[in-house]
C-alpha cells in the first residue's frame, strides 16, 4: 500500500476531489494548510501599509490506496491540480506498511 500526500492551491480541491473519485477512490483527508516553496509568498497593501505575506494558504490531500491505483491517482491529481503558474504543489509518495480500521479490526487492503 502507498500513501500520496499532495499539496495543492484551495481553488482547486473540488477538481482534485471529483478527479480521485472517477478513479475509484473512496475516502480522502483533506487539510487546511500554509506554506511556500519557490515562489517564496509576495507583498499585499494594507490600508497604506506594505507587508510580506510569508506563508501562502494550501491544502493538504491525504490518501492511502492500494498499489494498483497509485499512478492513476497521481495523473488524476496532477492533471486536476494543474495550473501552469508557480505554487501548484507537490506530490509526495511514500510506503504504508500497516493499515488497521479501528471500528472492526480489520487490516491490510480491507481497512481501506
Amino acid at each position: 500500500m502507498k500513501k500520496i500526500e499532495a499539496i495543492i492551491k484551495p481553488f482547486k480541491l473540488d477538481e482534485v476531489k471529483e478527479a480521485l473519485h472517477e478513479v475509484g477512490l473512496q475516502g480522502i483527508t483533506v487539510t487546511e494548510a500554509k506554506g511556500f516553496g519557490r515562489q517564496k509568498g509576495h507583498t499585499e497593501l494594507y490600508r497604506g501599509a506594505e507587508y510580506v505575506v510569508d506563508f501562502l494558504p494550501k491544502v493538504k490531500i491525504e490518501i492511502v490506496l492500494e498499489d494498483e491505483l497509485l499512478e492513476r491517482a497521481i495523473e488524476a491529481i496532477q492533471s486536476a491540480a494543474h495550473t501552469g503558474r508557480i505554487g501548484d504543489g507537490k506530490i509526495f509518495v511514500s510506503s504504508v506498511e500497516e493499515v488497521i480500521r479501528i471500528r472492526t479490526g480489520e487490516t491490510g487492503k480491507d481497512a481501506v
